[in-house]
């Protein structure tokens, strides 16, 4: 059978076993007083190191809380864990800043619940919730205790074993560690191996082609030297055949030169000697115009015949004594006067 008080507390259902002293407790009051008191629902909170944990505490008759003193006492130092007071959170210890906390949302139905984060051994203990308003005075005692999992080994054995079976198991979690880093640099090893044969193959690949193309040069070069040495050998040989050819022609010029200037002795030989017997012919012309062959004869129109004509004049005239000698003249007489 359970009771819940007038208060809207989330967890104030209390056993009737555990309400009867606070039955007691009102029914020995007057009727129609309205002392205040202080409600823990529950009188012993447990909790492990680091987590939180809340102290609940109720006023009743329930009324608004927001304007009251309310206080928060460790009893084994007396100091104050968290003190409000109209709305306005005072001093405390020094190592509760910052850990504590007033649920404010539960003032108004008379709520003192008092939360504290990261509980450790050190805060176990009992705590005082206090409060005074207008009314008067009234508290309420709530035991914390704080336990540590594993502090609570006792037997030397389960640490043994619990030491060895965590050494195995990291041991074990140590050996498939290495063991797969292990694997995967093999892995990797091998892949690197595989990719440097590949590499290696291909540079030998590479290398032959390299070989093969150098022989082949090699062979370019020879012919190309081959060739310039025919070619420098053939230029050689035209070169000297040349030469020859002009030397040749050098002579030839040389020889048609001198014979050039021979018949140009000859040539002015021959003119210097027309000049004379030009003159001579001149002297000896005498009534040319007045040749009857000539002016029977045109030199327009019959000029071979007109020319032989006065050459027969011509000798006839001055060489009397040869009257039917043609072409007898001064060019054609000895020095005895006869026909050459």
């Amino acid at each position: 059978m359970h009771f819940l008080l007038g208060c809207n507390h989330p967890s104030f259902t209390l056993p009737w076993r555990t309400l009867l002293p606070y039955l007691v407790a009102l029914h020995l009051l007057q009727p129609g007083s309205a002392q205040l008191r202080v409600v823990a629902p529950s009188l012993r909170v447990t909790a492990n190191v680091g987590q939180d944990v809340v102290l609940r505490c109720q006023l009743s008759p329930c009324k608004d809380a927001w304007s009251s003193d309310i206080r928060w006492i460790q009893h084994r130092t007396s100091g104050f864990v968290h003190h409000y007071q109209n709305g306005e959170d005072l001093e405390q210890m020094e190592e509760y800043k910052g850990r504590t906390e007033l649920l404010r949302d539960g003032l108004s139905d008379g709520n003192l619940d008092l939360r504290i984060t990261a509980v450790s051994t050190s805060d176990s203990g009992s705590y005082s919730c206090a409060v005074q308003d207008g009314d008067g005075y009234a508290d309420a005692v709530v035991d914390l205790e704080v336990s540590d999992p594993f502090s609570q080994i006792t037997h030397p054995w389960k640490v043994a074993l619990a030491v060895i079976v965590t050494i195995l198991v990291g041991s074990f979690v140590i050996t498939v560690f290495l063991y797969r880093k292990k694997a995967a640099e093999t892995t990797k090893q091998k892949g690197k191996d595989a990719e440097l044969e590949r590499m290696d193959a291909k540079l030998g690949t590479l290398a032959a082609e390299l070989e093969r193309r150098d022989a082949k040069l090699e062979t370019l070069v020879e012919n190309l030297e081959r060739r310039n040495a025919e070619f420098a050998e053939k230029l050689a040989s035209d070169l000297e055949r040349r030469n020859a050819q002009l030397d040749k022609l050098a002579s030839d010029l040389v020889q048609q030169t001198k014979a050039v200037e021979k018949l140009n002795s000859q040539w002015s030989k021959l003119q210097s000697l027309k000049l004379t017997k030009s003159d001579t012919i001149q002297n000896n012309c005498i009534g040319y115009e007045k040749s009857p062959q000539a002016v029977n004869y045109s030199p327009l129109s019959n000029p071979e015949k007109h020319h032989e004509a006065k050459r027969r004049w011509y000798i006839k005239s001055d060489y009397p004594q040869y009257p039917n000698q043609r072409g007898v003249g001064p060019a054609h007489v000895g020095t005895h006067g006869t026909p050459i």
